[in-house]
């Protein structure tokens, strides 16, 4: 199993979001970075675990455990004109993006970044290094089972 972290700005999809879905479960879509697509389709594998990060927001953090619940396959927004992710580079026989679909494992209270910065454990964590953009990072065992500790204090 590999663990991830996967960042969201609310009010584009918040845990609430996806807890209000049927079988809180949605597709992952919309990734348009290269590192974070290679992740999705050549590394993710069912069952992984992520934690669902807030971003660009007054408080941002963890605010859930989510697991990966379908395997990547082709973002379909990349094929429609109207979508802000339509991509006229991307055929379907030559899928540029891709997504895998998640499933809410549970909410958590909010374990902010100012929190997770606190922690000289977690000082290797790709989304506490400056300058970090990705939407989606790995997360080591023990990164995970200190956050989860921090879940479940």
């Amino acid at each position: 199993m590999q663990y991830w972290l996967m960042k969201s700005e609310p009010d584009a999809f918040s845990v609430d979001d996806l807890a209000a879905q049927p079988k809180k479960t949605e597709p992952w879509d919309g990734i348009r970075n290269y590192q974070a697509r290679n992740f999705m389709r050549d590394k993710m594998k069912r069952g992984d675990l992520a934690f669902l990060y807030h971003s660009s927001c007054p408080q941002p953090g963890i605010a859930g455990i989510i697991k990966i619940s379908k395997t990547a396959y082709p973002d379909e927004t990349q094929f429609d004109k109207s979508s802000k992710y339509f991509d006229p580079k991307a055929t379907r026989d030559e899928p540029r993006w891709f997504n895998v679909d998640v499933t809410l494992v549970k909410k958590t209270r909010l374990i902010g970044i100012k929190q997770l910065r606190s922690h000289s454990e977690l000082a290797s964590m790709q989304i506490l290094r400056r300058g970090n953009r990705l939407s989606i990072t790995p997360v080591s065992e023990a990164e995970w089972q200190f956050v989860m500790s921090l879940v479940d204090s």
